[in-house]
Parts: C-alpha cells; sequence; structure tokens
C-alpha cells in the first residue's frame, strides 16, 4: 500500500491524494488549486497521475479546493463512481457548475489577449458538459453506513462539522491478510459553532492524513464574537457607511445569515438592509435549506422549532439579477453586503469594493482565510493602494478581519482531534492542507504529545505503508 500527496501539499488548496491498494487507485479529493492565475492556470489544467487509470474517487466535500477538478477528471478519460454525502452531491451540482461558468468566462478574456498576441486560444478547464458527465458518476451516501468502495477497501463517512454535508473518511483495509485503518479528516470543522454538528473525530486509526490550515491560531469564542459583530454594524451605521464582505457562498454566508438573523431577532443590530448579492450563495443557501437532517440542536431549538427559516428574515435580500446588484451601488443608506468570492479572486465582490473601498466611512469585513497572493490577503496586510479590474483604488474603508467565521478547526481543535487514538498504534500522521508557517508548529506540538511520525510532505511525495 502507497499514499502519494498530489495536492494541497504544503499549501491549503488543490486537495488530492492518490493512494494505491489492492492494485486499485483510489483519490481522496480532487480540487482545483487556487492562487496566482497564471500558476494556478498551469497546475489546474495538467495532472500528476492518469484520470483514466483512477479507480474510484471519494470525496470529503463540495468546496471547489476539494471538489472542483472533478469535471477535468472526467474530460480526461475518469469513468469511476464518485461517493459522497447526499448533501455534497447536492451542493456540487450548482457548485461545479458555476465553476465551469468561471472557467469559460476567464478563458474568453485570456483568449482575447492571446489573439492579439496571434497566439493558440487556450480551452476552458471544462464546461458545462463535463459537469454533466461529471454528476452522472456520483453516488450519494449516509453518515455511518460503510460501504464497499473497492476490493477488501470499506469505506464509512463521518461527519466533520466544516460545511453542510463535509465528511472525514474512514477506510477500513485488508491487503495481503493485513488489516488497516486509515483517516482522511477532510476539512476539520469546529465544535459549538452554528447551524451544523460538531465534528464527529476518527478513531482507531493506524494512519491519519489531517488539515492543518489553523495549526498556528487560535479563534475567538461565539459569545465574544456575537458581541463584536453587533458592536461593529452599529459603529459602521452610525457613521453613515456600509460595510462589505466578501464571503464564500457556501458555509461561510449561511453562518453570516444566521449570526445577523440572530442578532436581528435579540435588537442587537440597527434596522438595516441586508444583502446576500450572490447567485451561487442564493443557490446553496437553497440546498442548506432542504437538508434540516445536519443542522445541530440550537438550530432547531432557536428556529426550526419556532417555524422560522434560519436563512430568511425581513431585512434580509436575496439577490441574483446583475441590474440588482449594479442598483446597490447606487444605494446612498448603511446596509450590509455580502457577496463572493471569499478571496475576493472573482465575482461581484469586486465591483462591490471597486465602489465602496475608497470611502472611509466604509466597512471591508474578512470573514475567512485568504491565501498568500489573492486581493483579500493584499488588502489584509494592509496595501493602501490595490488593482480591481486592472484599475488602481486607495484602500480608505476600514479594514477588518474576524477569523471566528471559518469553518476550520484552529490549533486547539486541531491538536484534540487525534485523542482517540492510541499514540502506539497510530504510527504515522500526515498533515496537508496548510501552508509551512501553520503546519510546522502544529507538527512540533503533536510531537510534544507524543504522536510519532508527523510529517509534512510535499507535492509529488510518496510512502510506503
Amino acid at each position: 500500500m502507497e499514499i502519494q500527496f498530489i495536492g494541497a501539499a504544503q499549501t491549503v488548496t488543490g486537495s488530492q491524494h492518490l493512494l494505491y491498494i489492492n492494485g486499485k487507485k483510489i483519490l481522496l479529493d480532487c480540487g482545483l488549486y487556487q492562487g496566482k492565475r497564471k500558476k494556478a492556470f498551469e497546475i489546474n489544467r495538467t495532472f500528476k497521475y492518469s484520470p483514466s487509470e483512477i479507480d474510484v474517487l471519494l470525496l470529503s466535500h463540495a468546496h471547489i479546493d476539494h471538489s472542483g477538478k472533478i469535471p477535468g477528471m472526467i474530460k480526461n478519460g475518469f469513468n469511476g463512481p464518485i461517493y459522497t454525502t447526499a448533501a455534497t452531491v447536492d451542493l456540487c451540482q450548482i457548485m461545479l457548475r458555476d465553476s465551469a461558468h468561471l472557467q469559460e468566462r476567464d478563458i474568453y478574456v485570456v483568449n482575447k489577449i492571446r489573439k492579439k498576441q496571434h497566439k493558440n486560444p487556450f480551452e476552458p478547464l471544462y464546461d458545462f458538459d463535463d459537469v454533466e458527465k461529471a454528476m452522472d458518476q456520483f453516488i450519494g451516501v449516509q453518515y455511518s453506513r460503510p460501504i464497499e468502495v473497492a476490493p477488501g477497501v470499506m469505506a464509512t463517512y463521518w461527519d466533520a462539522g466544516h460545511i453542510l454535508g463535509s465528511a472525514g473518511i474512514l477506510l477500513e483495509i485488508n491487503e495481503n491478510g493485513k488489516k488497516y485503518r486509515i483517516g482522511f479528516s477532510g476539512d476539520i470543522g469546529r465544535s459549538n459553532m452554528p447551524i451544523i454538528r460538531n465534528p464527529n473525530v476518527l478513531r482507531d486509526l493506524d494512519l491519519l492524513i489531517m488539515e492543518s490550515t489553523y495549526g498556528n491560531r487560535l479563534h475567538a469564542v461565539a459569545a465574544e464574537v456575537e458581541e463584536e459583530v453587533a458592536t461593529t454594524v452599529k459603529s459602521v451605521v452610525e457613521r453613515g457607511g456600509k460595510i462589505i464582505i466578501p464571503s464564500f457562498a457556501v458555509g461561510r454566508t449561511q453562518l453570516l445569515v444566521y449570526m445577523l438573523h440572530k442578532l436581528f431577532d435579540q435588537n442587537r443590530i440597527p434596522v438595516l438592509p441586508i444583502y446576500v448579492d450572490s447567485p451561487l450563495a442564493v443557490e446553496a443557501t437553497k440546498i442548506y435549506q432542504t437538508h434540516p437532517e445536519c443542522y445541530d440542536r440550537e438550530t432547531y431549538r432557536i428556529f426550526i422549532q419556532n417555524n422560522e427559516d434560519p436563512f430568511g428574515f425581513g431585512r434580509l435580500t436575496y439577490i441574483k439579477n446583475v441590474e440588482q446588484s449594479k442598483e446597490l451601488n447606487d444605494k446612498p443608506e448603511p446596509c450590509i453586503i455580502i457577496s463572493a468570492s471569499g478571496m475576493a479572486e472573482g465575482g461581484r465582490v469586486l465591483h462591490h469594493l471597486a465602489n465602496n473601498i475608497e470611502n472611509k466611512k466604509n466597512l471591508i469585513l474578512f470573514v475567512g482565510y485568504a491565501a498568500a497572493h489573492t486581493l483579500a490577503r493584499k488588502i489584509i496586510d494592509g496595501e493602501t493602494e490595490i488593482n480591481i479590474f486592472g484599475e488602481p483604488h486607495k484602500v480608505n474603508a476600514e479594514v477588518k478581519s474576524m477569523d471566528y467565521f471559518s469553518a476550520h478547526a484552529d490549533q486547539a481543535e486541531l491538536l484534540n482531534y487525534p485523542r482517540l487514538n492510541d499514540k502506539n498504534r497510530l504510527k504515522n500522521i500526515f498533515l496537508v492542507h496548510g501552508e509551512e508557517e501553520q503546519a510546522l508548529p502544529l507538527k512540533e506540538k503533536l510531537v510534544q504529545k507524543g504522536f510519532k511520525n508527523v510529517d509534512f510532505p510535499a507535492s509529488g511525495e510518496k510512502f510506503v505503508i
């Protein structure tokens, strides 16, 4: 048995890990790399393995850095089953279509430039037909129900508490008379967060592949953050400003809406319009509404038992129409605009940033991780002038970052994740989905706790088990 780390190896994006078991090739996740556009395009249009030789794909959740390369796999010959939870299947229906739209839009712009340079045009990474073919290969599974995914390989999906439908995957393997229990954490969620249940940790493992996104950081606690959000909203409203929130369409947007709904019901924030301006977020919210089986007890107690929709209330407007989106720029009164993308690398939020970032009354509020070289990271890091659509803009607005809304476990929660495993039995921990400054401190602390052979593999690195 071998493991090869392809993507999300010493970086936080492009999750892909390849297992060689009983003569079969099993791929864990197949995500797009997100970063500098030229580098991302080169990485995403190639494969370090032959897609046609992959026998089965196990998908942890729907975020594009975990699922976004799947249609490209199909385009390049993969025809095996794709196992994931039912909610993830539903989310991938909309997220992969949206990704195909973005691929075609971006390649159109690139090819206009290449035509002027008398260069051959590029093809998009994939199109809508590739997405539809991919969806035909998805198989929805239930949490905690073992299924055979390959000869001698049983997979059980456990709730990871990250986004709707997210899972850690337990693999029970029988190879040449030897038995192994391998855990793939996927992206680990956080305990006591609204909407979805707490993470269900994987136990009794021989080997663990674990994310490390916030391996050197601690998040704020819920009660403090609710008060900080309420105070922040009141402060911006009092000075007549707008709050622009670049937010991931799936998971983060629903969490923001949930908290604002709660604060509004408790009269802790002023009466003001709140807009969700992202077609993908609108569609994703509909899917959240159709999967109450994933909700936690608090969501039932506060909203469901009172026949309230956690994601809909009087001051909230969901916007899909482009003209409605443009009209937001002409509204002078204070408001909150939540718009994709979270790293400010595309989507309608770029228009809202361009129209509002130079006004000192306004607030640009970041609520999640921003990878290196993204526009969000540049603004967070304090650059005083940034380019949007090729035009320079002064950063006069207030800039604030609140990592509480991250759906990733922090250092304390990551250190707690392997707690139900015997340190002598758990022979290897591989840290993935993290940059060096986060993963290496986590590695050191895991070793201090008595875990042996904690590795931080590079892309392409292979281990024999």
